[in-house]
């Protein structure tokens, strides 16, 4: 399998993995647990389950370890506003999103490791980074002396120039760094912040260092996969090749720079500070699971996706035709159709940087040669076993939408009650957006002369 690698620009083989174990270590960049996670989040958790997936299923070990940064700034000024702790407003999103994950068949990864769980390896990172020269105490703080680690290297993820970051750096007059591209890895407290006693005072991790002291403690010094979305490139991903790479003395730190492109939402990517969203629980209550991860993985991972209702609605509706050609019932007589074919040409496309897209058309030309095979009368037993092994793979359920709650039906009631007045009084326009209103929320209406009735799809 090859994956293409941010740092180098090319396709590199996965295989083999830096260990002698043969286990292929993969650290994710997970959340910042302030708020309700959104659908961007959801396609980055899809996006490397679906890599994890595939690995597994083709019988190579992987250690997935995502983390939950549950101390920072956002986090910070929004327990403060709420007046609720840092640590429970953490867990309590914390205990959303993993609910949420498991909800789109996301598998648990083998390790969530936490922050505030490594505060001690933090702080050792940080006394080893200035005992080698990268790193300066100022004033409480302590800073990651960019220069020292060299201009070609620290530049060479973003693809920028060094000089070119300097002159757009921005100078915070608290902070008393020798370069304005130094950042920080040690915070000294402040009133009303969280805070841990150190070498340097009392205080807390920069955003940066967390991600590497995480991984070094979790993986080791050397991985093989460092995912995250491509907003992270720079500063985080930068910094950490910095920090990570000068602290162990070993490079590269991640053999593959694995990078998704990011959920937009109209012009837009979907961000909790723009405040265009749409939260992972909206998404999965109106589409369902299987939706939202075809809605995902219909597109390439390095290719932006924009969430609209159409391409959710479209994701619904092919998620159905594979349902049902999985549940289809043939007979007895041969049925022409070559699906370990379909098999090598999924495997082709999943090897060729996560090609999804390829993938899945494999299974919909699958499904569609089950549903005639089956209309004939033929055996369609092993391409439908095939299909629902494959779409396993991606992590698709199969599974028909779970059925409302009953107390929503005196409300479709009603509208259906609405819709008729419209149509007696020629109100066609208006009749017919109530139908596809509900059509798009998975009810169907069903005109006869004695009324309509509606059922769930």
């Amino acid at each position: 399998m090859q994956l293409t690698d941010t740092l180098s620009g090319t396709r590199k083989d996965l295989l083999p993995p830096v260990g002698e174990d043969g286990v292929v270590r993969m650290y994710v960049c997970g959340i910042t647990p302030y708020s309700e996670a959104h659908v961007g989040h959801a396609l980055h958790a899809i996006v490397f389950d679906t890599l994890r997936r595939y690995l597994d299923w083709r019988g190579i070990p992987v250690r997935h370890v995502q983390n939950f940064t549950d101390i920072d700034d956002k986090l910070i000024e929004r327990s403060n506003r709420l007046g609720i702790p840092m640590a429970e407003l953490a867990e309590r999103n914390i205990a959303q999103y993993l609910e949420q994950l498991r909800a789109m068949n996301v598998l648990p990864a083998h390790v969530y490791p936490r922050v505030t769980q490594v505060i001690p390896q933090i702080i050792r990172f940080i006394e080893g980074l200035i005992e080698k020269g990268y790193a300066y105490a100022s004033g409480g703080d302590v800073y990651y002396r960019v220069r020292a680690f060299g201009a070609e290297r620290y530049g060479a993820l973003s693809r920028r120039d060094i000089d070119d970051l300097r002159a757009g750096a921005r100078v915070d007059p608290t902070e008393h760094k020798d370069d304005p591209l130094d950042f920080a890895l040690w915070k000294a407290a402040r009133p009303g912040e969280p805070s841990w006693e150190s070498p340097w005072g009392p205080g807390r991790p920069g955003w940066h260092i967390e991600c590497s002291a995480m991984a070094l403690e979790t993986l080791g010094e050397q991985i093989d996969i460092h995912g995250g979305g491509m907003d992270l490139i720079f500063p985080h991903h930068t910094n950490e090749i910095a920090q990570t790479e000068a602290y162990t003395g070993k490079a590269p730190f991640a053999r593959i720079w694995m990078h998704n492109a990011l959920l937009q939402l109209g012009s837009e990517k979907m961000s909790k500070s723009i405040g265009n969203l749409v939260s992972i629980q909206e998404a999965l209550d109106r589409y369902g699971a299987d939706a939202l991860r075809l809605f995902v993985i219909t597109s390439h991972y390095r290719s932006p996706v924009t969430y609209s209702e159409e391409a959710l609605e479209a994701a619904r509706a092919g998620a159905e035709r594979l349902r049902h050609a999985a549940s289809a019932e043939g007979g007895s007589a041969p049925a022409d159709i070559d699906h370990e074919a379909v098999r090598a040409r999924f495997i082709e496309a999943m090897d060729d940087d996560l090609n999804t897209p390829r993938a899945l058309a494999a299974l919909f030309e699958l499904a569609r040669d089950i549903n005639r095979a089956a209309a004939a009368g033929a055996d369609i037993g092993p391409a439908r076993a095939t299909l629902r092994e494959l779409c396993g793979v991606l992590g698709l359920t199969l599974e028909a939408p779970a059925a409302r709650s009953l107390a929503a039906a005196p409300f479709i009631d009603l509208l259906v009650e609405i819709r008729a007045e419209l149509r007696a009084a020629k109100q066609w326009a208006l009749a017919d957006r109530i139908r596809d209103r509900l059509a798009s929320l998975g009810i169907e209406l069903q005109d006869s002369p004695d009324g309509t009735t509606w059922s769930e799809r």
